[in-house]
């Protein structure tokens, strides 16, 4: 892309979906790293699993609006490499958003707690059992990808800065308003 033509942005539902997703995210990741060490009455958990469950569905709702939409391209100028490790990064967040909330909802679902949505109404749970493997594989699972979500966030910034700060190009600006 031409440095002079304007940025070719994302559409309004890709750019709201993003950034509600980004602070649901970042919230939650917190909240998940830091509910120990937060006061017992601050109800985090059920708060966690009510976050998570909103970022499944709007992830679900994200993938189709990718599959249904075509995305801006990127620009002319990228690199091979760099095609290729925005490609892994964002196929990566689409598998992060769908599998950590699900692991979540394994892991819940085998507990004697309730699951429900900011205590408006109740979730169904999976039937499984504390003794099913897939309920161990499901927390090492939402704990290893919880982990490797953040790096893979702090890599999107990192690149988007770079994009905005260094290669001077419209990266950045065709996700922001």
């Amino acid at each position: 892309m031409d440095q002079d033509m304007p940025a070719q942005r994302y559409s309004l539902v890709a750019r709201t979906l993003h950034w509600i997703m980004a602070i649901l995210i970042l919230f939650n990741l917190w909240l998940g790293i830091a509910h120990d060490s937060l006061p017992r009455n601050w109800q985090v958990m059920p708060v966690h699993k009510s976050v998570g469950l909103t970022v499944l569905a709007l992830a679900t709702l994200r993938l189709i609006w990718r599959l249904t939409h075509k995305p801006t391209p990127l620009p002319g100028q990228l690199s091979a490499w760099e095609r290729a490790a925005a490609k892994v990064t964002h196929y990566s967040f689409y598998a992060f958003m769908l599998l950590v909330p699900l692991t979540g909802w394994i892991m819940t679902s085998a507990g004697n707690r309730p699951l429900n949505w900011f205590f408006l109404f109740d979730v169904p749970k999976f039937e499984v059992s504390k003794s099913d493997a897939i309920v161990g594989l499901s927390g090492e699972a939402h704990e290893i990808i919880g982990y490797l979500w953040i790096a893979l966030i702090l890599l999107h910034i990192v690149a988007a800065l770079r994009h905005h700060f260094i290669l001077k190009d419209d990266v950045l600006r065709r996700m922001l308003g």
